[in-house]
């Protein structure tokens, strides 16, 4: 059964490495709107517990299940079983990066969060943009403002604010960049705030209200999103 585990997991990170299934283009209102909906062959895997829950938490605990509710997930997490082979999960087509159009008036270069459709955009101008998934604030901790991108780091260090550590006295109260990170391959530093937008190792969990309020990405789309923003790019978060 351990052996089982073991494969399925390097399976798991095989696919998660190499995943290009897309979406339909979206047109998007920066007001708001629908979010897209996932197509009917692919099932959502409830995300519960530490690790984002079903098959994920499955084999990060040994077969061990979870307290459920950990981590609350109303729209599903950023990964899906796959509709080829039962059992294996892909990413969620919903999240993968795909350039959609866009209808506001804001210039290019400029991030648009909207945190209800768990989405990032990133203007290009000429009425596109591009969309990346995300995870946002679990309730209590969601937020909504303009900023302004101050900092940015590339495999930055970690150091939990004071009020985390209240609420967390477990966490370590410093850890130097790298892949076992929570702010993953790259930051954005929103303004004089403690926010940022970061990548994350636990890509299962985009899609998922999950941080403090923090926006986190998948690395290789935090990556990619870092080499075409610029210092004092405008963040709107909706």
């Amino acid at each position: 059964m351990r052996c089982a585990c073991v494969r399925s997991l390097i399976y798991l990170l095989t696919v998660l490495a190499s995943s290009t299934t897309l979406a339909g283009p979206l047109a998007f209102d920066p007001s708001g709107g629908a979010r897209p909906e996932p197509s009917p062959r692919y099932r959502q895997v409830a995300a519960q517990g530490q690790y984002g829950g079903g098959f994920i938490e499955f084999l990060m605990r040994g077969g061990q299940q979870s307290s459920a509710g950990s981590h609350p997930a109303d729209l599903g997490p950023g990964m899906v079983e796959s509709p080829t082979q039962p059992g294996y999960l892909v990413m969620d087509p919903r999240f993968v990066k795909q350039q959609v159009s866009y209808a506001g008036k804001e210039e290019a270069g400029t991030i648009i969060i909207n945190t209800n459709e768990r989405m990032l955009y990133l203007v290009e101008g000429k009425g596109q943009a591009l969309r990346y998934g995300i995870g946002v604030g679990r309730p209590g901790f969601t937020w909504s403002g303009v900023h302004h991108i101050t900092q940015k780091r590339e495999w930055p260090d970690w150091t939990p604010p004071d009020e985390m550590l209240k609420r967390r006295p477990d966490l370590p109260h410093h850890m130097a960049g790298g892949p076992d990170n929570p702010l993953g391959a790259r930051a954005m530093y929103l303004g004089s705030t403690l926010y940022r937008i970061h990548g994350s190792n636990e890509p299962w969990t985009i899609g998922t209200q999950v941080s403090s309020g923090c926006i986190r990405m998948r690395n290789d789309d935090v990556i990619d999103l870092y080499g075409r923003v610029k210092l004092g790019a405008k963040v709107i978060v909706i």
